[in-house]
């Protein structure tokens, strides 16, 4: 049975005309390591979902990043011209529909503001979550960008 995340992303891909597999995992892939592993792919080539709270505008704003790197605070909040918070596990769920380590950068609940590494363009295929942290989708990192409609922006350490 398919859970309601992993339907709702299903579907939002469908409607952008986004042709993904989606591949249902069997070992852990928790971690962007673990998920590179399980598909034999580039660390870089899995996409982080990381989700901050806007201070200002209150709203969760999402930075998709390749599987090494790390957000930076200082230049996410400047790029998204607000302070930047944590955002917790129940208002991840809350705004987005997804559990932490599922967050898929496609089918939200709510629309979202997105960033995106361009670490992640030097690569012809991409994994991201989709929609739980035991399936996974593969697509190409332009058509993500298109997606998301997903700023490139500098953000990472």
């Amino acid at each position: 049975m398919m859970s309601k995340s992993l339907k709702r992303v299903a579907k939002h891909a469908a409607d952008l005309g986004l042709d993904i597999e989606v591949i249902e995992m069997v070992v852990p892939t928790k971690t962007a390591q673990q998920a590179a592993d399980a598909v034999q792919c580039h660390l870089d080539q899995i996409v982080k979902s990381i989700i901050f709270l806007g201070e200002t505008s209150n709203t969760p704003v999402l930075f998709l990043t390749a599987g090494g790197n790390r957000v930076c605070p200082d230049k996410a909040s400047k790029i998204a011209k607000e302070p930047l918070g944590k955002a917790d596990a129940n208002l991840i769920r809350a705004k987005t529909g997804f559990a932490i380590g599922g967050v898929s950068p496609i089918g939200h609940l709510n629309q979202i503001r997105c960033y995106i590494d361009p670490r992640l363009l030097e690569f012809e295929t991409v994994w991201a979550a989709a929609g739980t942290p035991n399936h996974l989708f593969s697509t190409s990192a332009q058509k993500l960008v298109s997606a998301t409609k997903g700023v490139i922006s500098d953000f990472c350490e």
